[in-house]
């Protein structure tokens, strides 16, 4: 599966996996964009001829790529002028560009589409298959880069810095450490320095918040960015096998971290280990 350098706004994404469609296919014209306001903007184009397909605006249902979006899965021409099976708003664009093959692939996100990618081609390609499934794959790992920065943007905005209670309800306290085992699982998936540094003020929130009723510690027991996610995945109560699911590990691999926060916290089982961390104030 391809991956992207998450540094950047949505549309530089877009513009990688257009690059990437190119790379992985062997169709020379690739563009796409991102839903916004009803309809999908073209932001990206590599391999054109000529600037037709400036200012393309894609609606759902309409064109090769609305009914892509609509039916979420791709959709493929062999002759697009002729074409019966899709409605022919765009005509001025694609066949303003000489295209006469096109692909359009989804880009599906939790089930939703979230914009479109296509490929197209002057001439008609020999076989469908050798160029379908790179794009598949370029399109799904566009929409996991989208999802992870969803999620979180969507933890950011809604967790805010409340004066504190002086106790927190036993309920209360358990949606902080799943929030809290879960911004840890996404940032270990996040590349962007920036998005990573929010992500860590949001954990240091939500540990002040977890320790406001706590005397201050003392600890100077200092855990890997690792060894600190396999623990807050332990506290919920997580196997070592749902562990090493849930952040992308090897089961073996979980085990080990296990073991040096362990040594570190001077603890001699996993459920010890997390008190040790929860009084120490590393993980709520």
């Amino acid at each position: 599966m391809s991956t992207f350098e998450t540094v950047g706004s949505d549309a530089d994404l877009v513009a990688q996996a257009v690059r990437e469609l190119i790379r992985r296919t062997r169709f020379p014209v690739a563009f796409g964009g991102l839903l916004s306001d009803g309809e999908v903007p073209v932001t990206s184009i590599v391999g054109s001829r000529t600037r037709s397909l400036e200012g393309l605006r894609v609606q759902p249902q309409r064109g090769l790529g609305g009914r892509a979006m609509t039916e979420l899965r791709p959709r493929m021409t062999h002759d697009y002028g002729s074409s019966q099976q899709i409605t022919h708003d765009y005509d001025g664009y694609v066949l303003g560009e000489g295209l006469r093959t096109l692909l359009a692939i989804p880009v599906v996100v939790s089930g939703r589409p979230r914009g479109v990618l296509y490929a197209g081609s002057w001439d008609e390609p020999s076989s469908d298959g050798v160029a379908t499934a790179p794009a598949m794959q370029i399109a799904d790992a566009l929409a996991v880069e989208l999802r992870i920065r969803e999620e979180v943007e969507r933890r950011v905005r809604t967790t805010s810095t409340p004066s504190p209670p002086p106790t927190l309800t036993p309920a209360h306290r358990e949606e902080l450490r799943a929030s809290f085992a879960e911004l840890r699982s996404i940032a270990a998936l996040v590349q962007d320095t920036s998005v990573r540094a929010r992500i860590g003020d949001v954990e240091r929130r939500l540990l002040a918040l977890a320790s406001s009723a706590r005397p201050p510690s003392t600890s100077e027991v200092r855990l890997s960015p690792r060894e600190l996610d396999v623990l807050a995945c332990a506290a919920l109560g997580q196997t070592n096998a749902g562990i090493a699911e849930e952040l992308g590990l090897r089961e073996s691999t979980v085990k080990a971290y296990l073991g040096t926060a362990m040594a570190k916290l001077d603890a001699p089982t996993r459920h010890a280990a997390v008190a040790r961390a929860r009084r120490d104030g590393l993980i709520p």
